[in-house]
């Protein structure tokens, strides 16, 4: 199993952590425990010690599940993950009720990393006002927590910030080859590496949209190896970056697991044919997007309730992906007074619209395309 060092901690873990939000579920919506426990044991037998999950994982659930698996094992032998959820938070007791619980829940005296929860702009100021690092900062002097850090979501404006306020010991966020064309992300990722702040990544196949493709930019990569998943050549994208200490993947079968063993237990960073064709692929699915909405909402609101961002953003990643599953849950559950059909031409959209698009004859395209649903993997 590959290892990374954390040279500012000391500590070295598995390049593959195993994300605890995605466990397998019975038809009532429980954790399947019994193939989930198999899961995490597998994985650990194979060298993954870092072990990642969070208060409000499987509607609270994931935590005692994973106390109780993990109570088999040396508690020197693995390396503890969860979380503050922030939004929960309104005062300082709250901070310690949930502090205590997750002790207690995971059945631990002490957590490896511990971090705050999708840590954006509003919320961090929150935290500090009442005052909630400080008692982070004295639970880590007490022995109850090894290391801290905070997982993002926000600006690098925002990042920056936080990052500044003190000399953290890791922080996590969202990285993958689709996102890294966002410059915003790109600078978080190099902000973090230019401070020697550890990396954990989450998300490095985007919730699943980087495993999946259509068969011809599935051959791209099988024209490398044919018997690699594609979804390994996203792992490995993130793992060839240098300050990138763990991998979280969220495993749902043992399928998952088996075959990101097989892709961390001999690690390889990409080569620059495959960098290539990764560039490629992107290329090809930017050159899909129907059209340039930029979502910058000049449009709305329209007189006759019609969402329009949404039904294009929609439609793009629809044809991006060639996939309708891509879309399926927003669509399907987007409010039928918000869809297309029911534009009246009246042209004050196309009116407004600083990229000049033909919104009235594509909202017609975006709803009969997504309505046939035609195309799915």
């Amino acid at each position: 199993m590959e290892k990374r060092k954390m040279e500012k901690i000391g500590v070295e873990t598995s390049l593959l952590g195993f994300g605890c939000m995605r466990f397998p579920t019975t038809p009532e919506g429980k954790i399947d425990e019994p193939l989930a426990e198999r899961m995490m044991d597998r994985a650990i037998s194979m060298g993954v010690n870092y072990i990642d999950t969070a208060y409000p994982y499987h509607n609270g659930d994931s935590e005692t599940f994973v106390g109780r698996v993990l109570k088999k094992y040396d508690r020197a032998s693995f390396y503890l993950a969860t979380k503050l959820p922030l939004w929960s938070v309104s005062s300082m007791e709250d901070a310690e009720r949930i502090f205590k619980e997750q002790l207690a829940k995971l059945q631990v005296e002490y957590f490896d990393f511990y971090l705050l929860h999708a840590v954006g702009k509003e919320r961090w100021d929150k935290m500090v006002e009442l005052g909630v690092v400080k008692r982070l900062e004295e639970w880590k002097a007490q022995g109850k927590i090894r290391y801290l850090g905070f997982s993002f979501h926000d600006s690098s404006q925002v990042f920056e910030e936080v990052l500044s306020y003190r000399d953290w010991d890791f922080c996590q966020i969202q990285f993958n080859y689709m996102d890294a064309r966002n410059q915003d992300i790109q600078k978080c990722y190099d902000l973090a590496e230019s401070r020697q702040v550890p990396l954990v990544i989450m998300e490095p196949v985007k919730g699943g949209t980087l495993a999946a493709f259509d068969p011809a930019l599935t051959a791209k990569f099988q024209a490398h190896d044919p018997q690699a998943s594609v979804a390994s050549y996203a792992f490995r994208w993130v793992g060839s970056h240098p300050d990138v200490k763990v991998i979280l993947s969220g495993m749902s079968s043992m399928e998952q697991v088996e075959d990101n063993l097989k892709t961390f237990e001999h690690f390889r960073p990409l080569s620059e044919a495959e960098e290539a064709t990764i560039a490629e692929v992107l290329d090809t699915m930017d050159k899909r997007v129907k059209n340039g909405c930029t979502g910058c909402r000049y449009c709305m609101p329209c007189p006759f309730g019609v969402d329009i961002p949404r039904t294009f953003q929609l439609w793009n990643t629809y044809h991006k992906y060639q996939n309708y599953n891509m879309v399926r849950h927003g669509w399907e559950t987007m409010e039928e007074k918000s869809k297309p059909v029911n534009c009246k031409k009246c042209g004050k959209c196309e009116r407004a619209c600083p990229q000049k698009l033909s919104i009235r004859e594509d909202l017609v395209k975006a709803q009969e395309d997504l309505d046939k649903k035609e195309m799915v993997l």
